[in-house]
């Protein structure tokens, strides 16, 4: 389950269930970017109504917050990896479908919505399942270094790979992206359910237990954690103000800076180098000063990118504040994700990262109207600095989660399968 590096590190074996879970989830995760870009080019052939348009990103948010809780619940009651799979296979019946519909001609809004809106309430279980099942393929102390290499493989498919690919696409037919989505899902369904896993030791349920009650002993569990409270405190924070840069970076580009089409796409690529590097430095920042003070450091640095970002008005500031933006993003993202699954009783995985991934999540589309709202009245480099600003306030959240007592208590050595609470 797993090796050690040349520095002694454990780190996962590719062969068995961790390669093949690699490769579903980059699959799976280069058809996602796919679809993603090629949807609002169809909806802008559909519609000129920027609310509209919008609706459909936000479609993509909304089954969070209705489903999140209820996805862990299910997660941490079911076979994971049938679980998986299944929903594979459903997304791709879907996404197949709604490939046929836009090559006879017959797409619509409302159908964009009901997909949009259907693929994410999927992922929902989905995601929850996939983050419990890990530890079920690794050995603990190879987590850092697993989701480190999900998220690396993940980033390069989706952020590098993809992009490039969907013109090509788009001049075969307008279908063609979706009905390769279609196929990426159903090869990563194949590859889940291939693996073999031992499912993790729950206790009987008690008699009467209710998915209500359970989806409460996670919220419960996540909040009694200190570290992880406060994660989840600075994440909101940060998922607020990425949120209300991400909606108006297009006019951050163009307006503000003056530039084209063409450098918009190339901040957005500084974006995703940044992200490939970060995965390469999230486990050595982690090693030499702790996963919690990782994400202090993380923090750290994207509150001063956001600020030469809000403050220089030149395209190289832009994009080196994204390619730093993008590297600490990744530092951050593994190292939360992996403190979580270490700290989390293995019963309990799905449910804590389902309240964590809900509470969060609610972030983005609120930066979102805000950064809209701060654009308009204070200008189109004012959400960068609302940004620093709430960066600066997630980073001072996290402080006491930095404490050498507090985060050196679930270190790659931890072989503990419960929260700590303070």
């Amino acid at each position: 389950m797993a090796t050690a590096d040349a520095t002694g590190v454990d780190v996962p074996a590719w062969r068995g269930g961790f390669g093949r879970l690699w490769t579903a989830a980059v699959v799976s995760r280069f058809g996602d970017a796919l679809r993603n870009a090629a949807l609002p080019l169809l909806a802008v052939q559909l519609t000129h109504d920027p609310l509209v348009i919008a609706s459909v990103t936000a479609c993509g948010y909304v089954p969070w917050l209705l489903f999140g809780l209820l996805g862990g619940a299910v997660a941490d009651r079911v076979d994971q990896r049938r679980a998986m799979w299944a929903v594979d296979a459903v997304r791709a019946l879907l996404v197949a479908c709604f490939a046929l519909a836009v090559g006879l001609g017959h797409a619509s809004i409302p159908l964009l919505l009901v997909l949009a809106f259907s693929l994410t309430t999927l992922q929902t279980l989905f995601d929850n399942a996939s983050t419990a099942l890990l530890p079920s393929l690794v050995d603990r102390g190879a987590l850092g270094s697993a989701n480190a290499r999900l998220m690396t493989g993940q980033q390069l498919a989706g952020g590098l790979l993809a992009a490039p690919v969907v013109p090509l696409l788009l001049t075969v037919g307008a279908a063609i992206p979706f009905a390769a989505d279609a196929s990426t899902y159903l090869l990563a369904a194949a590859l889940v359910a291939s693996l073999r896993v031992t499912p993790p030791d729950r206790e009987p349920r008690p008699a009467g237990s209710t998915l209500r009650a359970e989806i409460g002993e996670g919220m419960r569990a996540l909040w009694h954690d200190r570290v992880l409270r406060a994660i989840c405190v600075a994440t909101l924070l940060c998922n607020v103000g990425v949120g209300a840069l991400i909606a108006t970076l297009v006019l951050h580009v163009t307006r503000w800076l003056h530039a084209g089409e063409a450098e918009y796409a190339a901040v957005l690529t500084a974006f995703s180098v940044g992200s490939l590097a970060g995965g390469f430095l999230a486990q050595r920042v982690a090693r030499r000063s702790g996963r919690a003070r990782a994400l202090l450091l993380a923090g750290c640095v994207q509150t001063v990118s956001l600020l030469l970002m809000g403050s220089v008005r030149h395209l190289a500031a832009l994009m080196a504040g994204m390619l730093l933006l993008g590297a600490m993003n990744m530092v951050w993202n593994v190292n939360q994700v992996t403190l979580m699954q270490q700290r989390s009783p293995e019963a309990m995985v799905g449910r804590i990262a389902a309240a964590f991934r809900t509470a969060s999540t609610s972030g983005a589309p609120l930066g979102a109207l805000l950064g809209g709202a701060v654009a308009g009245a204070f200008g189109l480099n004012a959400p960068a600095l609302l940004g620093a600003v709430l960066f600066a306030l997630a980073v001072t959240s996290l402080i006491p989660a930095g404490k050498p007592d507090v985060s050196d208590v679930a270190s790659d050595d931890d072989a503990r399968t419960g929260p700590v609470t303070r």
